[in-house]
C-alpha cells in the first residue's frame, strides 16, 4: 500500500459547489494514484454525503485516485472508498482499532493529529498515515500560530507510519516539508481557491518531485 502524497481537503462549501462533482472529477485525474480527495462535510446531512461519496467512489477505479470519507467510516464501507479519516469528531477519535474493527483492511485509515503525543497514539493504534496540522498560518485558524516545519518534524520522528503536513501549504513550501520528514502534503485553498484546481494540483505534485528527497 502506498500513501497518496497530494491530499486535497474539502470543506461543506466546497462539496456544496453545484459543479463540485465535475471539479472533484478533475482534480482526481490529475492527481492519478498519488493523490486523494477527502470528502470533509461536517454539517452535510448523511443522505447528500452519501450520494457525494458514491458518485466519487466510481472515479477510483477510472483515475487511481482515492476518495478518502472524514469522519463517516460507514459510508466509506458503503460506497467502497480507499480511505477514512478520523479526526476529533469521529465515533472512533484518534484509535484506530476501534475503527478497524468496523472496517477491517477493505478501507485505510488515516487520523488527524496536532501533536507528538497524538501522532505516537494513532500511529501505535494502527492508522496508516497521519494529517498533522496545522504547519504554516491559515485563515481557518487565524488565532493560532502554525506548528512550524520543527514541530512538523517532531511529529514526523514520532510517528511510525507516513505523515501528511496541512495548514497553510503552497507548492514552494513542499521541499522543506520534505525535509522535515513528511511523505506527502494536504490542500485546501491551494487547490479548491486555485481558478484551476486540476493545475494546481500539478503544481503540488511537480513540488513534491522536485523535493529532492527519496522515499
Amino acid at each position: 500500500m502506498v500513501i497518496p502524497v497530494v491530499h486535497a481537503i474539502t470543506t461543506d462549501a466546497i462539496v456544496a459547489r453545484s459543479d463540485f462533482i465535475a471539479n472533484a472529477s478533475a482534480v482526481m485525474s490529475a492527481l492519478g494514484p498519488r493523490g486523494a480527495v477527502h470528502v470533509r462535510a461536517h454539517q452535510l446531512p448523511a443522505r447528500h454525503l452519501l450520494a457525494v461519496a458514491d458518485a466519487l467512489a466510481a472515479r477510483q477505479s477510472e483515475t487511481g485516485a482515492w476518495l478518502v470519507v472524514n469522519d463517516r467510516v460507514d459510508i466509506a464501507l458503503i460506497v467502497g472508498a480507499l480511505g477514512a479519516q478520523l479526526t476529533s469528531r469521529s465515533l472512533a477519535s484518534l484509535d484506530a482499532q476501534h475503527a478497524r474493527a468496523v472496517a477491517g483492511r477493505s478501507v485505510c485509515l488515516g487520523a488527524s493529529v496536532h501533536g507528538v503525543e497524538d501522532a505516537r497514539a494513532a500511529s501505535d493504534s494502527g492508522a496508516d498515515w497521519l494529517v498533522a496540522g496545522h504547519i504554516f498560518p491559515t485563515p481557518s485558524h487565524a488565532d493560532t500560530p502554525g506548528r512550524g516545519l520543527e514541530g512538523l518534524a517532531e511529529i514526523c520522528h514520532a510517528s511510525a507510519v507516513p505523515v501528511i503536513a496541512i495548514g497553510g501549504v503552497r507548492p514552494e513550501y513542499v521541499r522543506a516539508i520534505r525535509a522535515a520528514g513528511a511523505h506527502g502534503i494536504a490542500a485546501l485553498r491551494g487547490i479548491w481557491h486555485d481558478g484551476d484546481a486540476a493545475a494546481a494540483c500539478y503544481r503540488y505534485l511537480s513540488a513534491h518531485d522536485d523535493s529532492g528527497v527519496s522515499e
